[in-house]
């Protein structure tokens, strides 16, 4: 037994250049395809860090930009007025761990929803998006994906409307859809990202014509990672994977104190993002993997749920993801950057 742990350790030592060889050339050889507008509540749930981390890692998107957005005021996870400012700060810590600061561009939005469905707030998240939405020396496509409220987009679209037919809007967010899924039990009404800025998502689904790829509220609940493999497959991967399993235990520390008990899965629900994005298949491009509905979008009433809407544009509504493909490369990734020479 000692002679086959000695064995096995020699042959780990001596494949470890090589792997981190392969981890080099890997990266060189994958091209970007599309451009990508990261937006995200990174002061919230840390769901969104897991999304960020994972992205940064995916060599097949260009990101144009990283935009920290806010959250609900009074929000459990950050109850200040300065949500979104907290956000940065972590997407620039996590840059920081990455030793990857200053090759993205990171913006702020607003610290607060929208006052109502026609005025917009010009902070330098939305602006951006305006900026590469705009842009006449590229075809490549560019995805706007956000895992929490639709401020920004919102506010991009109000700023300047043609940006409606330049991009396709990837959203974490929206009720089930009542004759596609069940809801949770003890579920609430007003869906969590919706609430968040729900002018916004009024101004989106119901005045614009942004094409919309919806992961609704049953969808991302399916994005379960145990914290059996967090402890094994995140945890030993660096500081980076330290950071990110410090954001998950806080919370467990934190719902044990109260006497809930959170049980040994976290919805990574911001992770899908992602698997559409990055991980679309090689020829005739799409998120081939994991399977939506094409349906008429609907109007978003002022208590979040969905009336029809004759004469809505089609938008895609998610119902399964690709959970293997999704899981697998992120741990993939996270280990093959921990090889990095």
């Amino acid at each position: 037994m000692i002679k086959n742990t000695h064995y096995y350790l020699i042959l780990l030592l001596v494949s470890l250049p090589f792997l981190a060889n392969s981890q080099s050339s890997w990266s060189e050889k994958v091209q970007p395809r599309m451009r990508v507008i990261i937006d995200n509540d990174y002061a919230g749930d840390p769901d969104g860090l897991f999304q960020l981390v994972h992205h940064l890692l995916s060599p097949s998107i260009e990101i144009r930009a990283i935009i920290g957005s806010h959250l609900k005021p009074g929000d459990g996870f950050d109850s200040s007025n300065e949500t979104a400012t907290h956000a940065v700060e972590n997407v620039n810590k996590v840059l920081e761990l990455m030793s990857l600061q200053g090759k993205y561009q990171v913006y702020q939005g607003s610290n607060k929803p929208l006052n109502d469905k026609s005025t917009a707030i010009e902070s330098d998240g939305a602006k951006a998006i305006v900026k590469e939405a705009m842009r006449t020396d590229t075809k490549e496509r560019l995805f706007v994906v956000c895992g929490g409220g639709l401020t920004e987009i919102a506010s991009a679209y109000l700023l300047e409307p043609q940006i409606a037919d330049k991009l396709t809007l990837i959203w974490i967010g929206g009720t089930e859809h009542i004759e596609m899924a069940t809801p949770p039990p003890g579920y609430t009404t007003m869906e969590y990202n919706t609430g968040i800025d729900l002018a916004a998502v009024q101004v989106i689904f119901n005045q614009s014509s942004i094409d919309i790829w919806q992961v609704p509220r049953d969808v991302y609940r399916q994005a379960l990672m145990s914290y059996a493999e967090l402890k094994l497959n995140v945890e030993t991967q660096g500081e980076i994977g330290k950071y990110l399993t410090a954001k998950i235990d806080n919370i467990i520390d934190l719902t044990t104190k109260f006497n809930f008990k959170i049980g040994e899965t976290y919805v990574m629900g911001d992770n899908p993002l992602v698997l559409l994005t990055a991980l679309q298949s090689s020829f005739e491009a799409d998120p081939s993997s994991s399977f939506y509905k094409l349906k008429q979008s609907p109007l978003v009433n002022d208590q979040g749920t969905y009336e029809v809407n004759y004469k809505g544009r089609n938008m895609r509504v998610y119902n399964q993801i690709d959970n293997r493909q999704l899981f697998e490369d992120f741990y993939a990734k996270l280990k093959l950057f921990n090889l990095k020479p």
